[in-house]
């Protein structure tokens, strides 16, 4: 499976930003995808997930301000970012997986997309 992430960039605080990311090659048993981001110095979190059915999982911090959308027949996520922080930079990356007991568990990446809030 691969994963192209693209739509990073820099972005006033308040602002707003759409990731993209496209899954390509051996999809099968790949049931939700996801964001992961990861700040200088922190560890890498999770953003949002989404499975193949709509659910949806976000990490409290984005809760009201980003929504995960995906078009199964493209085999594309989104992650649309508004109201958006200084403290939402970091590099954000693209995850497929899939969802047990209501956990994600990813098992391929993408490269990367990096987001700079100013403020």
């Amino acid at each position: 499976v691969q994963l192209q992430a693209s739509g990073g960039g820099l972005v006033q605080a308040g602002g707003s930003l759409r990731l993209s990311c496209a899954a390509s090659g051996r999809i099968f048993g790949i049931d939700t995808m996801g964001w992961y981001r990861q700040a200088p110095g922190k560890q890498r979190e999770l953003v949002a997930s989404i499975t193949s059915g709509g659910t949806t999982n976000y990490a409290d911090s984005v809760k009201g301000r980003f929504t995960i959308s995906r078009d199964n027949t493209e085999n594309t996520v989104y992650l649309q970012m508004a109201s958006l922080k200084p403290e939402d930079t970091a590099v954000y990356y693209c995850s497929a997986g899939r969802q047990y007991s209501k956990t994600y568990f990813p098992s391929y990446w993408g490269q990367g997309t990096l987001v700079t809030v100013s403020s």
